[in-house]
């Protein structure tokens, strides 16, 4: 069954909530048939799959398309797609773009901060799911977040904010565990953690970290489940090898 924004509300609290990337067909169509609770398509797509160094280079266009193949492989999972930077900067563009996302096959939007646009969004009938924390379009200084008591309040105030904007859900990113609590406890939609230790409503991965397909970063807070990185690079040695020597293709891969 279609997950739906009322069944992600109730599960707070109830039920762990399930969330990957994914950027193309296959892949998404793998994690729906097990049962992934959401999808995003996140800006991360610059970095593990367009090769940027950065999420600051990913447009517009780039979500829609990897949105749509991700849409035509998801028969049950809700679909998020990630607002990417500059394409929320106001009302009338956070609309237009949201529309399109929409219109790609996305079931609702994320954006980073911003209690204001949030508001706006809702309030033109798009869901929305929040993003504090580490908020990798507007911070260059990748460490944990809230760790002062000062910036502790101004994380669990703005989590408020969004909640009161109309946001469904909210998520952590490398926030510390017992502020990831406080603030999952003082709100009452879901919160979603990436580094954000056990006590958030659910957690969130970039798919690529999981099964071992992106080696240039190495985070804390990821737990690798394959290695097929590993596993592709032996296939294509082999293949190469094969190739080379002659053993590739045999007469049981001939037309005749």
């Amino acid at each position: 069954m279609k997950a739906t924004i009322s069944k992600i509300r109730s599960m707070k609290g109830k039920e762990k909530i399930t969330m990957l990337t994914a950027y193309d067909y296959f892949t998404a169509k793998a994690m729906d048939e097990e049962g992934i609770d959401i999808i995003l398509i996140g800006d991360s797509l610059g970095m593990v799959v367009l090769g940027y160094e950065n999420t600051l280079s990913v447009t517009v266009d780039d979500i829609m398309r990897h949105t749509g193949a991700v849409a035509r492989a998801s028969k049950n999972a809700l679909i998020v797609a990630d607002m990417p930077v500059n394409s929320y900067n106001d009302n009338e563009s956070a609309a237009l773009n949201a529309e399109a996302f929409i219109k790609s096959g996305a079931d609702n939007v994320k954006i980073e901060n911003n209690p204001e646009i949030a508001k706006f969004l809702v309030e033109n009938n798009f869901e929305v799911m929040a993003h504090i924390g580490l908020t990798p379009q507007t911070i260059t200084d990748f460490k944990v977040q809230g760790k002062e008591k000062s910036s502790e309040i101004k994380l669990i105030n703005l989590a408020k904010e969004l909640e009161n904007a109309g946001c469904y859900s909210i998520v952590l990113e490398c926030v510390p565990a017992m502020l990831a609590k406080k603030i999952t406890e003082s709100i009452s939609i879901p919160t979603i953690g990436i580094g954000a230790g056990p006590y958030c409503d659910g957690q969130v991965l970039v798919v690529n970290d999981i099964l071992g397909l992106y080696d240039k970063l190495s985070p804390k807070f990821v737990k690798k489940y394959a290695d097929l990185g590993k596993e592709m690079k032996n296939a294509f040695k082999s293949y190469i090898k094969d190739v080379k020597q002659g053993n590739f293709p045999k007469e049981e891969h001939s037309f005749h």
